[in-house]
């Protein structure tokens, strides 16, 4: 079919980038950058330490070694975000998977980030005040990650038809979507970074970002009911955006809090897939979604609007 010279512009720029981060050397250049800001970030913070870095540059650089571990997790949380913006183009449910796996990494970082405040070298007086957040934060992680073991085992659906029109109309839309989340994102990074760097605010970078994670979900399930309205989808896609929001609640709670929420979230999202797919229809409901596919396969014979006429 002839592509609108607009989607076939969206459709080329994501894939572009996509290949520059998810291709093969994307990822050797993403590991080659977080080995270099690490080892950088060691050496800047042992530079501040010995009273060698200018006046200016030493107030921006802590002095705390156990930051640049907090600081590389951050940066490797960012691209992760990317690839989860990638995902959510294909499938819903990988794409709250990935959610999930970000929250999981997040309460992982929160660990190096409650453990940067002490002092070195590091004594039991002072770790003894952390140690059940530290636990709580490590042991939800771990909960999470053997949840999503089991979560990814649900998802058994073959992917969708390129073939398909509607699919192909669907994906173009969620590509627009992507590209504008990643702007969103990228001027969400620079106003967080900006205000922890020079005003010393705390970075809300992820809590801000899963806000706005929160309404994309809520209008790529919109916009999918112009494509079938089954109970069953737009009950899953729904689920999906309230775990999405309490991914959101468990990143601003203190770390038991955020663990436990994290890893209800995650068990919610699992309960939504193994409900969905064992969640079978009436008689009346698949005569309904029969009656829509036959009439929506009868309307593809007619271009579709993203179709040039």
């Amino acid at each position: 079919m002839v592509i609108n010279p607009f989607f076939s512009a969206i459709t080329k720029t994501f894939d572009r980038i996509e290949h520059a981060f998810e291709g093969s050397k994307g990822h050797r250049h993403i590991g080659n950058l977080l080995v270099l800001v690490f080892i950088f970030g060691l050496l800047g913070i042992q530079l501040n330490r010995f009273g060698l870095m200018p006046a200016p540059i030493a107030a921006l650089t802590p002095t705390n070694h156990l930051e640049a571990i907090e600081l590389v997790f951050t940066l490797m949380l960012v691209f992760e975000v990317l690839s989860l913006l990638f995902s959510m183009v294909y499938s819903v449910s990988i794409s709250v998977g990935k959610q999930v796996e970000i929250l999981s990494l997040v309460l992982l970082r929160n660990i190096f980030k409650e453990i940067s405040n002490l002092h070195e070298p590091v004594v039991w007086s002072e770790v003894s005040k952390l140690v059940l957040d530290i636990s709580a934060l490590a042991f939800g992680a771990l909960i999470i990650f053997v949840i999503l073991n089991y979560y990814y085992r649900q998802i058994n659906q073959p992917p969708l038809s390129s073939d398909d029109r509607e699919t192909a109309a669907f994906i173009i839309v969620k590509k627009l979507i992507a590209l504008l989340m990643m702007v969103g994102f990228m001027i969400i990074v620079a106003i967080n970074w900006w205000k922890s760097l020079f005003y010393g605010l705390p970075n809300q970078t992820f809590e801000s970002f899963y806000t706005l994670l929160i309404f994309s979900d809520i209008l790529i399930m919109l916009i999918s009911m112009r494509y079938g309205s089954c109970y069953r989808v737009a009950f899953r896609n729904s689920g999906f955006a309230v775990c999405t929001l309490l991914i959101r609640v468990a990143l601003i709670t203190p770390p038991l809090y955020s663990a436990i929420l994290g890893v209800g979230s995650a068990l919610l999202v699992l309960g939504i897939r193994v409900a969905y797919n064992r969640y079978m229809p009436s008689s009346y409901q698949q005569q309904r979604e029969n009656k829509r596919r036959k009439q929506s396969k009868d309307c593809c014979e007619q271009p579709i609007d993203c179709v040039s006429k």
